[in-house]
């Protein structure tokens, strides 16, 4: 900006050549966006046809973004969109944030280097096509821009090198009027066959009649120059804004009904150009010619949220999902409702075939013959769609019925819509929505579901990968616990192990069971640290290790001392911490080690429970020379021990004392049960049937007269 607060002469001569490219080629929207010093981003420099905040959502494009101007810009080429269609499959994000009707362009603007690109959009009606002519235009206006850019001093500065704004909103065309309200009622009559009312380019009020005050039950004076969501509050839902966005963008004539409260229903017939958009405010089901017929076959419903807000809505949900169930879960409990559809049929393709891996809405039998479908069958256009990545929308029977005659025949429904799953280029499998009576899909229906194939693909991608991760780990899990605990004379034993609901479910608690002799058993239970498959891995060889040294006949110190010997010849970042007891039946003593674990729990034959005080030496892995005090202590028959990794007992914000104390306390009160049941009451007790941070692993030992 000049110190006036005026912009620069070459930026004036910069924007009056955008204004004029955008201006000769016919375009309703054009907005120039120019690469940042790092050569990440780009920036919106210069916009007009629309206001500033109808072009925030796309101000800014990473630079290796999947969109129209990073494509022009790397690839040095225009880029041509014909359609909303072709938007929503070529580019799901853009389309995202443009779901409208439109054809645009994307070219480079390339001078001594590339400074960013060129975007032109224009009404759908428009050929879907580029002439030469057009092209060349385009290409040689580029080629100015990137002149005029390096005569003012590169982007976002003039050539003082003082900074300029962005973005500048310009007025389309030149020697516009300035827009009162006498005038936008001029205009007004010029656009409608009838006044109402008149909006400008930003949404605000500038005209009213007095027919739309009645209708719309205020006063001029309390309307003009106000956003009509923000005055009138049963207007304030995202459907009637994104019709008046759809409007401005594509400069197409626009109908949405709205409720006046209490049952005063009202079409609203938007005529846009570009100045600002003549409003037509007229009673439910009224024609108005040159308009979209607002299709009352029955009495409208409330207004529905826009499908640029629903479509974001949807998005954030698929990130969120996990497993290929979730997924299925998602699309049955969210899409299904948003798009009136009442069945689905997932599939994903493997080895050239269909394979269904969620369904709702379909018999057994109907899923049994689709299951398993070559890609390339007629039987239905799934495979057809997925080798294209092409999406069919067969509005009724009829249109089935003439591409694949025999798809019919398979179930009782109606109307389809197949949306290829495509990510980073590879099919990955089939969406299928399907209607109990015929579905008309309009184009805002199909742009969105195609948009939501792209990231319904995406979804699917992880989910089966995370799929595959957690079966892969939970057999490994599996084996590397004991399938069964031996059975030992005079020795009630029962185990449990819970993974961590976040993550793999999989991690590093472990516990055995360890029969010595006829009288003489090893129990042992650890934690290594982590909960991925390293952790559950080292579990392994701790356990293996642990195993082999107690088979040996080695004393419970040595056996944690050459576990601690082989962690540390491992080399391993993870530590472990894990508790030996040798139990002697016969003589009816156990002997305890510990390396850095929580003390067991015991309760006595007369019901008296606590921790035993068993002095840990630290956790395997740190000190090769660490020594692991001994504790002995009496097996009386009766005496029950509780051994628990640390997933049981840590609480955020508890103290670790006052937890085991309170597990302790519920060991006392669970009486004499059997120990699955007392087991049960434990982690019950323990808030464990919910979300868990950490693995938990429990051994319960009881000692019985049989001996």
């Amino acid at each position: 900006m000049s110190a006036a607060g005026e912009p620069a002469a070459d930026t004036d001569a910069r924007d009056a050549a955008f204004a004029e490219t955008v201006r000769r080629t016919g375009a309703a929207v054009g907005a120039l966006y120019l690469l940042d010093p790092d050569g990440r981003t780009l920036s919106l420099d210069v916009l007009c046809g629309v206001p500033a905040d109808i072009a925030a959502p796309w101000a800014t494009v990473p630079a290796g973004a999947p969109a129209p101007v990073a494509d022009a810009v790397r690839e040095n080429r225009v880029v041509w969109v014909a359609g909303q269609h072709e938007l929503a499959r070529t580019y799901p994000r853009t389309a995202m944030v443009l779901p409208y009707p439109l054809v645009l362009a994307a070219a480079p603007v390339t001078g001594v280097r590339r400074w960013g690109a060129l975007l032109l959009m224009w009404p759908a009606t428009r050929p879907p096509y580029m002439t030469p002519r057009e092209r060349g235009h385009i290409t040689a206006s580029c080629g100015r821009l990137a002149r005029l850019i390096e005569e003012s001093g590169g982007p976002g500065t003039d050539r003082a090198g003082r900074a300029v704004e962005r973005p500048r909103v310009l007025p389309l065309g030149t020697g516009h009027r300035a827009v009162g309200p006498v005038m936008a009622a001029a205009d007004l009559l010029e656009r409608l066959p009838g006044g109402a009312c008149a909006l400008d380019l930003e949404g605000r009020f500038t005209y009213l009649s007095a027919g739309a005050c009645d209708l719309l039950g205020r006063e001029a004076g309390e309307l003009l120059g106000t956003l009509p969501w923000q005055s009138l509050r049963w207007l304030d839902d995202p459907a009637c804004e994104d019709r008046y966005r759809a409007a401005v963008i594509t400069r197409e004539p626009v109908v949405f009904t709205a409720c006046r409260p209490p049952d005063d229903w009202l079409d609203f017939h938007l005529f846009p150009d570009a100045s600002g958009i003549s409003v037509r405010i007229v009673p439910r089901g009224t024609r108005i010619p040159g308009s979209p017929d607002p299709g009352h076959g029955t009495p409208p419903a409330p207004a529905r949220a826009g499908r640029l807000y629903q479509l974001t809505h949807l998005a954030a949900a698929l990130t969120e999902v996990v497993g290929v169930q979730d997924v299925v879960d998602l699309i049955a409990d969210q899409i299904m409702p948003a798009f009136g559809a009442q069945s689905l049929v997932l599939s994903s393709a493997e080895a050239g075939r269909l394979r269904i891996t969620g369904h709702r809405g379909y018999d057994p039998h109907t899923i049994e013959r689709l299951d398993g479908l070559p890609l390339d069958t007629r039987l239905t256009p799934a495979g057809r769609a997925l080798s294209t990545g092409v999406p069919a929308f067969m509005a009724d029977r009829e249109e089935m019925r003439r591409l694949y005659p025999e798809a019919t025949l398979i179930s009782g429904k109606q109307a389809w819509a197949f949306l290829p799953l495509i990510a980073s280029g590879r099919p990955v499998g089939c969406c299928i929505l399907s209607y109990d009576r015929p579905h008309p899909f309009p184009a805002e229906d199909r742009a969105v579901l195609t948009s939501l194939a792209g990231l319904i693909a995406q979804a699917l991608d992880r989910a089966r990968l995370f799929d595959t991760k957690h079966d892969l780990a939970h057999g490994l899990q599996q084996a590397l616990l004991p399938r069964v605990l031996p059975p030992v004379t005079g020795l009630e034993v029962a185990a449990r192990y819970l993974p961590a609901t976040r993550g793999m479910d999989i991690g590093g608690d472990f516990y055995d069971l360890i029969p010595l002799g006829d009288t003489v058993v090893a129990a042992v239970i650890g934690d290594v640290q982590g909960h991925d498959t390293a952790a559950a891995a080292l579990m392994g060889q701790v356990r293996t290790a642990v195993h082999a040294h107690a088979a040996l006949g080695a004393a419970p110190d040595r056996v944690l001392a050459g576990a601690n010997r082989l962690l540390i010849d491992l080399g391993t970042d993870l530590f472990t911490s894990c508790l030996y007891a040798h139990l002697d039946l016969a003589r009816r003593h156990v002997t305890l080690a510990s390396a850095g674990h929580p003390p067991p729990l015991a309760r006595r034959p007369d019901g008296g429970t606590g921790p035993l005080d068993v002095p840990p030496g630290p956790l395997l892995g740190i000190d090769p020379g660490a020594v692991f005090p001994v504790t002995e202590i009496p097996l009386p028959p009766g005496l029950l021990l509780a051994f628990y990794t640390d997933g049981l007992v840590e609480v955020p914000g508890v103290d670790l004392d006052d937890s085991i104390a309170a597990l302790a306390a519920r060991l006392a009160h669970a009486g004499d049960r059997e120990l699955d049941g007392l087991i049960d009451t434990l982690l019950g007790g323990s808030g464990t049937d919910g979300r868990r941070t950490d693995d938990i692993a429990l051994l319960l030992l009881r000692h019985t007269a049989r001996s």
